[in-house]
């Protein structure tokens, strides 16, 4: 010590005779467009954290066959609604227990709990929605250099129930060589912020690994992108997200890609968004933001309810709609086989208050997708679907289905995986089978018919499609 001491006492004159040049510096500010934006949408991040239940052989040891395991993960996300909905990778979150999603935010000791609303894994994209905190909770992994720069007066005081929100950019007009900033949690390093820029756009890449997966039209970027950014923000200098960061090439220095922030507003919009509803209403919107109905599907609710296409949604349940964050957070709150008011607005300007009962999401989509409604039955030895109802000009009148018919299992064609079977066992089976099936896909079903009056099956076949699905 005593030397080093020394050392920095000979150097002290040396740098007293560079006052005048430091003082020059001093005119030049630290606050850099960085800075600004990490500041600004830091709040809004979140550090996710998983336990994901694994299966391992037992080694060595005779007698002893395979056990499962938990596994712990981490990743990013961030808030896009300020009730608490955050948007990430699906990869990240794959398979995660959901008593133990959990997410953390800059600032704030409470540890706060998460589930699933739904995801779309061909687009690697999930939205989840914040249940709450935990009991007890402590801070989780906070990094040991932000805790020397916390501002007293804004860590919350308890849990939160209204969060901080990234603003959603555009990707259509980005530039080669415009400046971009990424905030994530790489490799459990908390709300680490690099910056760089964007090195290409409309990258197709193809991921290996136990999950293979092609990604089209990407957002190619040197800021550094590892494990753990994933799910996290890709910036403008604006602190605008242009994308969601997903994939790194392991095999090069910086280079990573980015889902591009238009591509995650339409699957949010299509995919996430209805599909995280526990009601379907039966109608579509069309694109943008006037809440015009663009079709209304026949017999469902909105059809029984005198909803027209081209009407204009004014409310639901008595709440405005007025851009697509009212309509995230309306739809939400919207609970199946309970009497919902819908204002709607014709095309002549009239508004008219009606009555809608909404149905369960699985059923809607059901009914949307093959154009039947369905009961479940045991057998003796095998479940089965029960057709009900038939939709006319449907996908299943089209088929050839009929009223009582009973469905027991399906084969199906998966494009670049070959061919898939599924025996039914719930009415989500139906569900996760038109997801996998591309538009206008083919069905294998296998179909029984006409039971006896001793419950004996007198016809039975397996039926080829084609049963185009209504995706």
């Amino acid at each position: 010590m005593l030397k080093l001491l020394t050392a920095l006492a000979f150097l002290t004159p040396i740098a007293a005779g560079q006052d005048k040049p430091l003082d020059d510096l001093k005119s030049i500010s630290r606050i850099t467009p960085v800075v600004q934006v990490y500041k600004a949408v830091s709040p809004a991040v979140v550090y996710i954290q998983t336990q994901t239940r694994v299966q391992s052989r037992a080694g060595f040891v005779i007698g002893m066959g395979s056990n499962t395991h938990m596994r712990a993960g981490s990743g990013t996300g961030v808030v896009i609604h300020e009730d608490g909905f955050v948007m990430t990778n699906y990869h990240v979150v794959r398979g995660a227990d959901p008593r133990q999603l959990t997410i953390s935010f800059v600032n704030d000791p409470t540890v706060y709990l998460a589930e699933l609303l739904s995801s779309s894994e061909a687009e690697d994209l999930a939205l989840m929605r914040i249940r709450g905190a935990m009991h007890g909770s402590k801070p989780v992994n906070i990094h040991s250099s932000l805790e020397g720069n916390l501002k007293r007066a804004t860590i919350p005081t308890g849990p939160r129930t209204k969060f901080p929100t990234v603003v959603m950019g555009t990707s259509s007009d980005l530039m080669p060589g415009e400046r971009v900033i990424a905030i994530g949690n790489p490799h459990g390093q908390t709300y680490t912020v690099s910056e760089g820029i964007i090195s290409g756009l409309h990258r197709d890449v193809q991921v290996g690994g136990q999950f293979r997966q092609k990604f089209e039209g990407l957002i190619q970027t040197d800021a550094s992108i590892n494990l753990g950014n994933s799910g996290g923000p890709l910036l403008n200098v604006h602190g605008e997200m242009i994308g969601i960061n997903t994939v790194m090439n392991t095999a090069a220095e910086n280079i990573g890609f980015a889902i591009p922030v238009d591509r995650i507003r339409e699957v949010l919009t299509n995919h996430l968004y209805p599909n995280a509803r526990s009601a379907w209403l039966g109608f579509d919107f069309e694109p943008g933001t006037d809440f015009r109905v663009a079709k209304v599907w026949q017999g469902s609710p909105a059809a029984q309810a005198g909803i027209c296409q081209g009407d204009k949604i004014i409310s639901l349940g008595g709440k405005p709609l007025t851009d697509e964050s009212s309509l995230l957070n309306v739809g939400f709150q919207i609970l199946p086989h309970t009497n919902l008011e819908v204002l709607t607005e014709s095309t002549a300007g009239k508004r008219t208050a009606k009555q809608l009962t909404p149905w369960n999401r699985v059923e809607g989509i059901i009914w949307e997708d093959y154009g039947v409604t369905t009961e479940m039955v045991r057998g003796s030895r095998h479940d089965y679907i029960v057709v009900d109802q038939i939709r006319t000009g449907g996908p299943a009148e089209e088929l050839g289905l009929k009223k009582g018919d009973w469905l027991r299992a399906a084969g199906f064609q998966v494009e670049n995986q070959g061919r898939r079977s599924i025996e039914f066992r719930n009415h989500k089976d139906l569900v996760r089978l038109s997801s996998a099936l591309s538009k206008g896909g083919e069905l294998d079903l296998e179909i029984y018919r006409d039971l006896d009056d001793n419950g004996v099956f007198t016809f039975n076949e397996q039926h080829r499609g084609p049963l185009v699905v209504a995706q």
